[in-house]
């Protein structure tokens, strides 16, 4: 069974950078043809996707958050990582690292939930 657990800080302050890291068990991130997707669930509103690191080390972004946004990873630790910078207030959202095969979206985090404010 894979298990995806995200980590970081749940306050950010606006323009800082918000990163968070999510943690693979039960599985690698460099199994072929699996995915590594960010997406995050604004309060009220409905799921936005806003990238993937494929098994290859490909990434591959949301176009409107891709001035922004940056999808890493550590295989040594079977992690993976997302960057945002310039945050702002809107950015506020619970935040899911999941894994995705094909067009499904298959083992999620419990997410965690982030908030910009100074």
């Amino acid at each position: 069974q894979v298990q995806l657990q995200e980590s970081g800080p749940g306050l950010v302050k606006p323009s800082q950078t918000l990163s968070l890291t999510c943690t693979v068990s039960g599985g690698s991130i460099t199994t072929i043809n699996y995915g590594w997707s960010w997406i995050r669930q604004f309060p009220g509103k409905g799921l936005e996707w806003m990238g993937v690191i494929g098994y290859d080390g490909s990434t591959y972004y949301s176009p409107s958050l891709k001035s922004r946004t940056s999808i890493s990873r550590d295989t040594s630790k079977n992690q993976f990582s997302l960057q945002l910078s310039s945050v702002t207030s809107e950015d506020t959202a619970v935040y899911y690292c999941t894994s995705v095969v094909g067009a499904k979206y298959d083992y999620w985090g419990q997410g965690t939930q982030v908030t910009v404010s100074s």
